[in-house]
């Protein structure tokens, strides 16, 4: 349970950062690649629009889309970068009205601003993190600058080195971890990037635990005490969260918990929603 909530006013003002579908024109139907697989139905290249993509960029199959093969489509969240790139990079210039060129910018810049609203995402939790006051000064630094380089012009966004900017935010953000994870009695378990596709941890005390980047595809994490876990970029596909304990558990985000499985006893941090395809209640 947080003690307080970051200020909103240190990302830009009046802005969230989860995917507002209605303010942006189908940038991630567009502008994303997809391939034939559990996740999608049918091979698309990046710039392609999706077939199921309507002229007023809504998606003509919205409501049965886990029906008909598309759950990648179910479980994605631009964090407020498709509405960010319509509205304000391109100042509200459909890509569909323009000239190739400029739909083909919009969609290289996408992908970018994606990356950097996912940053604003990380950050602005850990500013709510009361354990993380050490290196708050230092969050909110990178929190500004991050959130300037997402505000850049087209040319700029296109000519950033990404990838090295989420390696100094990255810095910030693993110590982080640790000073709120060394609150966690008993022993932290270390599973980086630990191989753990179909596990059966059902019951497993990984309270405090470090499972960034852990491939938790499809493992049986039922009844497993997660609190307080660093979860930053584990990929949860399919995984068991039922009556699972996620209270604390810090760096996870919608994408994630809708990729995975749950029901009524799962709980969830109030950093993110239960999907509304889990059982209802919380």
């Amino acid at each position: 349970m947080r003690e307080h909530t970051a200020d909103r006013t240190e990302t830009r003002a009046g802005a969230e950062l989860r995917g507002d579908c209605a303010s942006c024109f189908g940038l991630c139907c567009a502008a994303l690649p997809f391939a034939r697989s559990a996740d999608f139905a049918i091979d698309k290249d990046a710039g392609t629009p999706c077939p199921n993509l309507r002229t007023d960029h809504r998606c003509g199959i919205h409501a049965t889309l886990r029906e008909r093969g598309f759950t990648g489509c179910t479980v994605y969240d631009c964090f407020g970068a498709g509405q960010r790139v319509s509205q304000l990079t391109f100042g509200g210039r459909d890509w569909r009205a323009g000239p190739p060129e400029q739909s083909r910018r919009m969609f290289d810049v996408f992908p970018v601003v994606r990356q950097l609203h996912e940053l604003l995402w990380y950050l602005t939790e850990a500013l709510t993190l009361p354990a993380a006051r050490p290196v708050h000064a230092d969050l909110r630094g990178a929190l500004a600058d991050t959130e300037r380089l997402a505000g850049g012009t087209p040319q700029e966004l296109a000519a950033l080195d990404v990838a090295a900017h989420r390696q100094r935010v990255n810095v910030l953000l693993l110590r982080t971890s640790e000073l709120v994870r060394a609150g966690t009695r008993g022993r932290k378990k270390n599973r980086r990037n630990a191989d753990l596709m179909g596990a059966r941890l059902k019951g497993a005390d990984l309270a405090g635990a470090d499972l960034r980047g852990a491939y938790l595809i499809a493992a049986d994490l039922t009844g497993a005490d997660l609190r307080g876990a660093d979860l930053i970029g584990a990929d949860l596909r399919d995984a068991d969260l039922t009556d699972a304990d996620l209270t604390g558990a810090f760096f996870l985000t919608q994408p994630q918990v809708n990729a995975a499985r749950g029901g009524p006893g799962t709980r969830l941090p109030d950093s993110v929603t239960r999907p509304v395809h889990w059982t209802a209640g919380r």
